[in-house]
Parts: structure tokens; C-alpha cells; sequence
């Protein structure tokens, strides 16, 4: 086992993150944060620096998080990115859950599990295969691999029949959450009104935008994640049409991904926003256009913005939002 995924508990805002990811660096540089709250971690050189496994330098990371920042860990260990997934699914707080090496031992932690709960295997293709009796990663392992291509189609019958049979190709990818803005709106009780519930949208694009525009980048994903009164979430990621860091064309964003989950009376407990794959914004193409009310609307914003850094953020708010 060398590669554990870490999630801190309880949830926290994604600006605690660097923090903690600096507390993995400290066993190993090969750290992939996985933004709000959890991130990979790659302990093959630590396992032979420190000469203790992946498992009991777990132990050592969740008590350094609850010592030095007052988070506790859920951790799953496995010799992939895959099965550390996986296994976090099944980790309990001061517990590891820990998926061995061995051919024979991965087989068996996958064999009972549905379909659904195998990385990359989403609603419809699980609906596909359990309508043929393959609603197990046992019987998937155990179906021929042209079955499954015919099924599912060529490439992604062979990544499930690879997975299935605890064939993990990942790896952890270093990178920095600072290539990511995040916010964060948590409400005071769980909320069901609709309409409080996109005031919170517009005003988190609007920070979004207004720090994009601060530090001169613009966005090319942005991603919305829903958490609820019983802890779980959803999460949408939308690519748009050309990278902005324009409040309107982020705020139209985040509605139209909040629209598409067509929550029912869904009792919210935060939502949050996350611009994603951000470059500099000299080096960004903006498409011309002939409506004078586009340009106008980002003349608006950049006088806004200076009114905000020089009198403070809310001396420019939108009218929904100054009540």
C-alpha cells in the first residue's frame, strides 16, 4: 500500500487546505490536492525513508492534523489512486481502511461492490450493465472483455474490465490549489427556499469574479458542490464558453448548474463555488461583440471594483443582495 486519499473532517472552507496539504509535504512532495477537502498522497519514498508503512504514517498525518490544525482524517490506503479511493469510501474517523497489494486480496475488496462505486462508472453505465445481470465488479471481472465492448464500447469496456479486476494505471499528479479560487456560503439553518439559495450563488460568483479580476486571471471550469443537511453533497463542473472572469457570465454558470440538479425541496446546508484552470488574463481570447450592453456591463464592474478596494466590499453589491 502506498497511496493514501486523505479527507479532512469536518468539512472546512477550501481556504484551510494549503495548510493541511503542506502537513502531507512534509512526508512526501508527491501531493495532489483534491479541493474542497481531501487531496493524494504518494508514500513510496516515505515508506523507505521512515521505515514504517503507508498505514502507520497514516496514524501519524491524522494525529499531526488533529495536534497543528484541529481536523480529523478519514483515510483509505491501496497500491493505487483507484483502490485509496475506494477504500476511503469505507474508512471510519481514527480507523484506516486499508486495501492490501496482493492480487488475491484486491480481487476479494472489489468483488461485492457494485458497479456504481468503481471511479469513472457513472449513473447510465451502471443502468446499462446491471440491465444485463452485471451489477457486481465481480461478475464484471469475471465477463468476457468483447462482452462488455459491446455493451459499453471499446475504450471504456476495457478501462472497466482493467478496473474491475483491480488493474489501477493512475497516479498521483502534483499540483498546487492555488491553480483553483474557491468560496464558500454557509447558512445559518438548512435552507429550502430556491430563492435564497441563488442569492448565495450571486454573490459567491460575484466574489469569485472580483478576486479572478484582482489578481488579473480568468477561468476556464467552474464547479458548484451542494452540501446537505445530512452531510453528503453533489458536485457539477461546467467548461465555459471562453475563460472569464466576468460576475455576469459566472453567475449565469453557476444558475444554470444549480437549475440542472433540480433539487425538491432540498434542505441545503452550504453551497460553494470553485473557478477552475485559471491562466493570465492578457493571455486569454475574448470573443468581440457588437452589443453595447456587454461592454457597458464590464465598464460597470471595473469602476465597481474600484469602488470595493477603495471604500470596502460593500459599497457595490447587486440589489438582491443589499437587503
Amino acid at each position: 500500500m502506498t497511496i493514501l486519499c486523505v479527507r479532512f473532517q469536518p468539512p472546512m472552507r477550501e481556504a484551510a487546505l494549503p495548510g493541511l496539504l503542506g502537513l502531507l509535504e512534509e512526508f512526501t512532495p508527491v501531493v495532489e490536492a483534491l479541493p474542497p477537502d481531501g487531496a493524494l498522497a504518494d508514500l513510496r519514498g516515505a515508506e523507505r525513508y521512515f521505515g514504517r508503512s503507508a498505514v502507520e504514517l497514516a496514524s501519524v498525518i491524522r494525529v499531526r492534523a488533529l495536534a497543528l490544525h484541529g481536523v480529523d482524517c478519514l483515510i483509505g490506503a491501496g497500491p493505487g489512486p483507484m483502490l485509496a479511493r475506494m477504500a476511503l469510501r469505507e474508512a471510519r474517523p481514527g480507523v484506516t481502511c486499508a486495501v492490501p497489494a496482493e492480487p488475491d486480496a484486491v480481487a476479494e475488496f472489489l468483488a461485492g461492490r457494485p458497479v456504481a462505486a468503481l471511479p469513472g462508472v457513472g449513473p447510465a453505465t451502471a443502468r446499462t450493465l446491471c440491465e444485463y445481470g452485471l451489477d457486481t465488479l465481480g461478475r464484471v471481472a469475471g465477463t468476457p472483455l468483447s462482452t462488455l465492448q459491446r455493451l459499453i464500447g471499446a475504450k471504456a469496456g476495457r478501462e472497466l474490465h482493467d478496473k474491475a479486476n483491480g488493474v489501477d494505471r493512475g497516479r498521483v499528479v502534483p499540483n498546487a490549489v492555488s491553480r483553483s479560487l474557491a468560496t464558500e456560503r454557509a447558512f445559518e439553518l438548512d435552507e429550502l427556499d430556491p430563492a435564497r439559495h441563488r442569492r448565495a450563488l450571486l454573490s459567491a460568483a460575484g466574489e469569485i469574479g472580483a478576486r479572478l479580476r484582482a489578481v488579473e486571471k480568468v477561468c476556464r471550469t467552474l464547479t458548484l458542490t451542494v452540501r446537505y443537511a445530512d452531510r453528503s453533497s453533489t458536485t457539477r463542473s461546467r467548461t465555459l464558453a471562453e475563460p472569464t472572469a466576468h460576475s455576469a457570465a459566472l453567475t449565469r454558470a453557476a444558475y444554470g448548474m444549480y437549475e440542472s440538479l433540480g433539487l425538491q425541496r432540498a434542505r441545503v446546508r452550504a453551497l460553494a463555488l470553485r473557478a477552475e484552470g485559471l491562466t493570465p488574463a492578457d493571455q486569454a481570447a475574448h470573443q468581440l461583440t457588437f452589443d453595447p450592453v456587454d461592454e457597458k456591463v464590464r465598464r460597470v464592474e471595473e469602476v465597481a471594483d474600484r469602488a470595493r478596494a477603495k471604500f470596502g466590499p460593500r459599497a457595490v453589491m447587486p440589489g438582491a443582495l443589499a437587503a
